[in-house]
C-alpha cells in the first residue's frame, strides 16, 4: 500500500509540477489529458493547437482534420514516463481519421497512462496482491470547413481513471465520465510575400468541458483539465522545397483557483469560493485568483516552436515551454526530428529541462509513426 501511495504522489506532482514554495497550486483529475503524446508535438514544446494537420490532430485541435491532406491517417504514439524512477510507466495513444470529402472528416483516438504494476504489502511488508493503476480516454470527433480558410469541430471523450484498489478499506473510486472539446482552425491559402511564399494558421480549443468527479469516497469533488489553448503562426514558404514554420501557444486552465482559507475560522480570506460546478468554474476561472490580475496572467502558459522542412520528407523542430514560477515552473526546450518514407513518417522528440523542477520526461526519447494513406498528399 505505501508503494502505491507514493507512485500516485509522485505521479501527480509530475503532471502538476508546482513548486513546492508555491501556496495555491491548482490541481485537477485526470491530469493526463493534457499530455502530449506524440513526438511531433513534442519537439515543439508541446504545441498543436495552431499547427498543419496531421494524424494527431485530435489531442490539440480536431477542427484542423478538415484541411488532412490524406484521405486516412494512423498515428502510433508511445511516451516513456519518468524513465529515471521505473521502467514500465508509460502514455501510449492510437489516432486513426478519414476524410469524408472536400469539407468535412471524422476521427476517433484512444489514450492509455499506464502506472506500471505495484506491488500491495500489508502492515507487516508481506506481499498480499499487485495492481495495475490507470487511466484512458477514447474520444471521437467530427471536424467541417466553415469556408474555404475555416472549420470547427468537436470531440465527445468518455474517461476512466482506475486507482481502485481491492482490498478492505479501499478510499480510491474508479472514476467514469465524458467531456467534450469545442474547436475552431483558420488556414489561409499560399500567398505572394515579396521574396517568399505564405501562409498563416491560427487555431483556438476549449478542451475536457465536464462534470466534477469523484476521486475518493470523501465525497469531495475534483474538476477535470477543462484548458483553453490559443496559437497562431506562419509558414514561410521560400522555395519549392524548403519552408519554415513558426508558432506561437498560449494555455490557461479554465479551472477555479483555490481561495486562501484562514486555517482557524474556515473564512476565506482572498480569492473567490471553488466549490462551484463546472460551468461557473469556466467563467470564474478568468477572475477569481487570490492575488488578482497579475496571477491570473501566471496562470498562463506559453510555448514557441519552429519546424524545419525539407523537400517534404525531413523535418526539423525546436521549441521553448515556460510556466510561471509560481505556478509550477515548467520551463523546458525541445528538440526533434521527423524522416518520412513513402506514405509514412518517423517523428522523435527530446526534452532539455532548464528549470529546477524535475520533468518526467528528461533524458527521454518519444517516438511517433503515422501513415497517410488514401489520395495522398504532404501533411506537413
Amino acid at each position: 500500500m505505501k508503494s502505491l501511495s507514493a507512485l500516485l504522489l509522485i505521479t501527480l506532482l509530475s503532471f502538476n509540477l508546482y513548486a513546492q514554495d508555491e501556496p495555491n497550486p491548482i490541481t485537477t483529475a485526470a491530469p493526463f489529458l493534457l499530455v502530449a503524446p506524440d513526438a511531433r508535438a513534442g519537439g515543439l514544446a508541446d504545441m498543436g493547437g495552431a499547427t498543419s494537420a496531421d494524424a494527431n490532430s485530435l489531442q490539440y485541435n480536431a477542427a484542423k482534420f478538415a484541411f488532412s491532406q490524406a484521405q486516412y491517417t494512423i498515428g502510433l504514439n508511445y511516451t516513456p514516463w519518468l524513465r529515471n524512477l521505473t521502467n514500465d510507466v508509460f502514455v501510449g495513444n492510437l489516432n486513426f481519421s478519414q476524410r469524408l470529402n472536400e469539407r468535412s472528416a471524422w476521427a476517433t483516438s484512444l489514450t492509455y497512462f499506464s502506472l506500471g504494476t505495484i506491488d500491495l504489502t500489508d502492515d507487516t511488508g508481506q506481499i498480499i496482491g499487485s495492481e495495475n493503476p490507470n487511466e484512458f480516454a477514447l474520444a471521437g470527433a467530427y471536424a467541417l470547413k466553415l469556408s474555404e480558410e475555416f472549420s470547427m469541430g468537436v470531440v465527445l471523450r468518455y474517461i476512466r481513471s482506475d486507482y481502485a484498489l481491492r482490498v478492505e478499506n479501499s478510499d480510491l473510486n474508479r472514476v467514469n465520465t465524458f467531456s467534450v472539446d469545442i474547436n475552431g482552425f483558420y488556414q489561409t491559402e499560399e500567398k505572394y510575400y515579396n521574396n517568399f511564399n505564405g501562409r498563416w494558421r491560427a487555431g483556438w480549443n476549449i478542451s475536457n468541458i465536464g462534470p466534477k468527479v469523484q476521486l475518493t469516497g470523501s465525497g469531495d469533488e475534483s474538476f477535470i483539465p477543462t484548458n483553453l489553448k490559443l496559437g497562431g503562426g506562419f509558414e514561410f514558404i521560400l522555395d519549392n522545397v524548403n519552408s519554415i514554420t513558426t508558432t506561437l501557444e498560449l494555455n490557461k486552465l479554465l479551472v477555479p483557483t483555490p481561495p486562501i482559507i484562514d486555517r482557524q475560522t474556515g473564512e476565506i480570506i482572498a480569492g473567490k469560493d471553488d466549490n462551484v460546478n463546472f460551468l461557473e468554474g469556466m467563467v470564474q476561472s478568468f477572475y477569481d485568483a487570490p492575488d488578482g490580475f497579475s496571477e491570473e496572467m501566471n496562470e498562463i502558459i506559453w510555448s514557441l516552436g519552429a519546424e524545419y522542412m525539407y523537400n517534404n520528407t525531413l523535418a526539423l523542430r525546436a521549441g521553448y515551454f515556460h510556466e510561471n514560477e509560481m505556478k509550477g515552473g515548467r520551463q523546458y526546450f525541445t528538440l526533434g526530428a521527423g524522416f518520412k518514407f513513402r506514405s509514412s513518417m518517423l517523428d522523435i522528440s527530446y526534452l532539455v529541462n532548464t528549470s529546477d523542477v524535475n520533468n518526467p520526461l528528461e533524458n527521454t526519447l518519444r517516438f511517433s509513426l503515422t501513415f497517410n494513406l488514401g489520395d495522398l498528399y504532404d501533411n506537413y
